[in-house]
């Protein structure tokens, strides 16, 4: 149940974005579809356009005038000639600083979600705030071993000045083992302290586990502050580029091999994960969707040929060449980006299927 109030509405709306930028340039839409293969249910409206719920949930997509495949590669009859025909409402015969607009448009409808979620929780709950000192440590503490001391007022780490206790985790959390040079106030004199962050274990309520860096460190009691509509949007774009960040240092660590590629999840865990945050209640469902907004919008941006992150690089070259990419080499692009994204959709789905408990993992 959680995984379909999750990623059905958030495909639809990423998809929807494409959709209503490229109406508003006038580009047609033959068919919109939730979900890939065969047709369930569907309706065609007075515009033309095939309205369709597919058999597989784990997409979906608009289907443009002159997009040979829901993957929106060229019909030969449009290839090249975008510049040498009048646009007669074919997707690639738009100029190309609308095709880009219209391809941007699906992950930024997932960015604006996400940032109105943060937003409303900010308005409606506040921003909560931790000053960052040192109010008690845990039973194993590396930063206590180090020499921190109660009532030292964190500063900076690495030379990243930090001003709340949220930063110094956002900077300790993700990066097990990582060295710490860090700065703190104490009695009025500034004190320089190494430390080596923890690699830890951490597993929830529901038995996941994930590793993490930490230094063991607990901070006194905080506040939440009141946010009007401005410093609402500001703070959720702030927290939207935040949790972006981890993303990219997440990948960079699992190509660099400090985490392991078990680490990855696909829908068979996005299932989980939604479904145990649905128990939590509405609240913490909402910040679950917030989240996993920001990774659609993340995924396809990627510069893998069949993403949007794709047919921007494509739009790029381009605008660099004053022409579009050969058809032979978009092809060849193509099928290998589409090889990709298939040959990562089976191996997160069998890292899912592992990770079960039947298996012991």
């Amino acid at each position: 149940m959680g995984f379909l109030l999750l990623l059905g509405p958030l495909v639809t709306i990423h998809e929807f974005g494409h959709y209503l930028v490229g109406r508003f340039f006038g580009v047609k839409a033959d068919a919109f579809s939730i979900g890939f293969g065969k047709e369930l249910a569907g309706f065609t409206d007075q515009r033309g356009t095939r309205w369709k719920l597919s058999a597989l949930p784990l997409g979906g997509y608009v289907q443009f005038k002159g997009d040979m495949n829901a993957a929106s590669m060229p019909d030969s009859s449009v290839r090249g000639s975008a510049s040498e025909e009048p646009f007669d409402g074919s997707f690639h015969k738009a100029e190309l600083w609308k095709r880009a607009l219209i391809v941007f448009a699906g992950p930024a409808t997932n960015i604006i979600v996400a940032i109105a979620i943060f937003a409303a929780f900010a308005m409606a709950i506040g921003k909560p705030v931790i000053a960052p000192v040192v109010g008690g440590f845990s039973e194993q503490s590396v930063a206590r071993d180090a020499g921190l001391e109660i009532g030292d007022r964190i500063t900076a780490l690495n030379g990243k000045p930090v001003g709340d206790f949220y930063e110094v985790v956002d900077e300790i959390l993700p990066f097990p083992g990582r060295e710490l040079v860090m700065s703190v106030e104490r009695d009025g004199d500034m004190v320089t302290i190494p430390i080596t962050a923890q690699s830890v274990i951490r597993t929830d309520q529901f038995g996941n586990e994930g590793r993490v860096g930490q230094i063991g460190v607990m901070p006194n009691s905080g506040e939440f502050v009141q946010l009007g509509p401005l410093d609402s949007v500001s703070y959720a774009a702030s927290e939207c580029w935040k949790i972006t960040t981890m993303m990219v240092s997440g990948l960079g660590q699992i190509i660099s091999g400090d985490r392991s590629v078990k680490e990855l999840g696909g829908p068979i865990k996005i299932a989980k994960y939604s479904g145990e945050q649905l128990s939590l209640g509405l609240l913490p469902f909402i910040g679950f969707v917030a989240l996993i907004s920001i990774n659609l919008a993340f995924i396809n941006l990627l510069p893998i040929p069949g993403l949007d992150g794709g047919h921007l690089a494509f739009y790029a070259a381009e605008a660099v060449r004053r022409k579009p990419v050969g058809a032979r080499g978009q092809d060849m692009a193509f099928r290998v980006g589409m090889a990709l994204v298939l040959g990562l959709m089976v191996f997160v789905t069998a890292n899912d299927i592992l990770s079960l408990p039947v298996f012991g993992s």
